[in-house]
């Protein structure tokens, strides 16, 4: 039986080249419509370029700490306000000291002002303070006494429910001693969840009432603070009295006092908005005893944005002590106030001792109330204090002729290889050209959808990464045209050539794109400031270089090797076999008949 006829097989298989450009087809459309549909149409311009606004701050010495402000501490604090404003790094705005006892913040255009501000402008020490007492944000009435409504009067009832459902939860009223008007628990009550320690919610605390005692009998002359606070000074009742919080500029003279006090004094403060105002006892745990902080979901209990927090081993050993003691209280003298600059951010209840150097707060979040809160425990714990001697709105340090420059320059380089492209490549220039467009639409497309993404913004080493890009791109294609050059040399056609140039070229194209790659990211890594608009620019059109040659190039070379002008070799193709110096085909020689001589 005959042994069957091996087919003599390709060189290499030819794929599928239109799926290729179909999908990098969609990946165009669907990026060019994202920035139609967001209204983003231009990249982020960095402050170099388009300006923005300039915040100059000066250290102060915290009470007690005559010489915190050195050159440690100084580092130490740019760095946190670096981390704050830069988040992942690429928005460009520059942190850095000047001087002995100055930091300088430049914020870029397009970048949210005020929230910048607020990022950097609440540097005084993070802290956590036991709450004595609490009451609406204005200023108070001279204490009267409450109405008698008895034990379980409706007044006591109302303010009583949280109190109860803290410490007895669903028995908060079996027995009928002091405000156990209701026996259903508030929903936020603290629990232990999987060995994290819980608190409750940060919400807007309802007003208190001056009513709401631990001992509802005790006669009201004199009457005590709100909240039953009898330990608080006369002279320190006085003056929350007197606190309204419903001004800015009262929040930030009391902020003032409550951030230069020393960590052992009691203090008056309002939160943020002023609906709410506070006396507060010496400070329980310290900001700097905040490992981390960040903001999760809470999808398995429902609780929808939580704050987890971690502590050092010293400070979970303080947490632990303060939420002890805190537990046993009623409201509002269970709770602690996250107090930074002086303002109170947080205030959260208290059900149970909180072990493990773990907590959560949760309730009542949204995702942006959650990070702004996790990201100032996470960073709020500077060593020093500042104040902002300075806000300036500058003008672009290069400005528009030095980016118009920088455009004319990118464009000439550009010019010129696109001159020797069409030159020593002729109709091969088509598929170079072509591939750098894809190239360019991709990478202006991903910067300015980055803008409102990560917030990167595009300063004057950024275009300088884009231009040199272009060079590794062509550097890209040149590789593999010359492998298909070496192959039309050696005798092949075409289509073969196309195929068997491209496993040798695609292996040095992605080795060079490594290197150029890994530079890219030591350089982000590593350096700080514009540098770092540079590297990210020069490894993003890296990793797009991979993916247009790949996914575009390759596949166009593949069609293009079936059109008469190119596998013909036209003279002007670029790959004409005569003038490649190409040797005649191999060919198999025929042997002669063999002739019988006649006898």
């Amino acid at each position: 039986m005959a042994a069957p006829k091996k087919g003599r097989r390709a060189p290499a298989s030819q794929g599928h080249p239109g799926r290729s450009l179909v999908l990098i087809l969609i990946a165009m459309v669907a990026l060019v419509g994202a920035m139609f549909y967001t209204g983003t149409k231009t990249p982020r311009l960095g402050i170099d370029l388009a300006g923005g606004t300039s915040f100059t701050l000066a250290a102060q010495n915290q009470p007690g700490k005559p010489n915190a402000i050195n050159e440690t501490n100084m580092k130490t604090a740019a760095g946190i306000m670096e981390r704050r404003v830069n988040g992942l790094g690429v928005s460009e705005s520059e942190v850095q000291t000047q001087g002995s006892n100055h930091i300088v913040v430049n914020i870029p255009k397009g970048t949210d002002a005020k929230q910048a501000r607020a990022q950097v402008g609440t540097t005084a020490q993070l802290g956590f303070r036991p709450v004595l007492t609490t009451t609406a944000g204005t200023k108070s009435p001279e204490p009267s006494p409450s109405p008698s409504k008895g034990a379980n009067g409706e007044d006591k009832d109302k303010s009583g429910t949280d109190q109860e459902a803290k410490g007895k939860g669903d028995q908060g009223a079996k027995d009928g001693d002091k405000a156990n008007a209701s026996s259903t628990p508030t929903p936020t009550a603290g629990a232990t969840t999987q060995g994290r320690a819980v608190t409750d919610a940060l919400k807007k605390a309802p007003t208190a009432k001056p009513t709401a005692s631990s001992s509802p009998s005790k006669p009201a002359t004199p009457p005590p603070p709100p909240g039953g606070a009898e330990d608080i000074p006369a002279a320190l009742q006085k003056k929350f009295a007197a606190l309204d919080c419903s001004t800015k500029a009262s929040r930030a003279a009391a902020g003032q006092q409550a951030a230069s006090s020393k960590p052992t004094d009691q203090v008056v403060a309002c939160n943020e908005d002023g609906s709410q105002k506070y006396v507060l006892g010496p400070i329980g745990v310290e900001g700097t005893d905040v490992k981390d902080a960040q903001a999760v979901f809470d999808s398995q209990q429902g609780q929808g944005w939580i704050v987890q927090m971690d502590f050092t081993s010293e400070g979970g050993k303080k947490f632990a002590d303060i939420t002890g003691k805190l537990a046993t209280k009623v409201q509002p003298q269970n709770q602690f106030a996250i107090i930074l600059d002086g303002a109170v951010v947080s205030d959260p209840r208290v059900s149970q001792r909180l072990n493990g150097g773990s907590a959560t707060i949760s309730g009542g979040f949204t995702q942006q109330s959650a990070e702004d809160l996790a990201n100032m425990l996470s960073y709020g714990a500077l060593p020093l204090s500042f104040k902002i001697d300075d806000e300036t709105t500058v003008t672009a340090a290069l400005g528009s002729e030095q980016l118009r420059a920088g455009l004319i320059a990118g464009a000439i380089g550009l010019a010129l290889v696109i001159v020797y492209l069409v030159a020593y490549y002729r109709g091969l220039a088509l598929v170079a050209l072509a591939s750098l467009g894809v190239s360019a639409v991709l990478t202006y497309a991903i910067m300015t959808l980055l803008g409102p993404a990560i917030g990167f913004a595009l300063n004057l080493p950024a275009v300088c990464g884009a231009i040199v890009a272009i060079g590794i791109t062509a550097d890209s294609f040149i590789v593999y045209f010359e492998r298909i050059r070496d192959e039309i040399r050696e005798g092949r056609t075409l289509r073969p050539a196309v195929e068997r140039g491209w496993p040798r070229a695609r292996r040095t194209i992605l080795v060079s794109d490594f290197v150029s790659f890994l530079a890219a990211a030591v350089l982000f890594i590593v350096t700080v400031g514009k540098v770092k608009g540079f590297a990210f620019t020069l490894g993003l059109t890296t990793v797009l270089d991979v993916v247009v040659v790949f996914f575009f190039t390759k596949a166009l070379m593949t069609l293009l090797a079936k059109r008469k002008f190119f596998y013909e070799g036209h003279s002007w193709s670029g790959l004409d076999p005569e003038r490649l110096g190409a040797k005649p085909p191999l060919r198999r020689r025929r042997s002669a008949p063999t002739q019988t001589k006649e006898a």
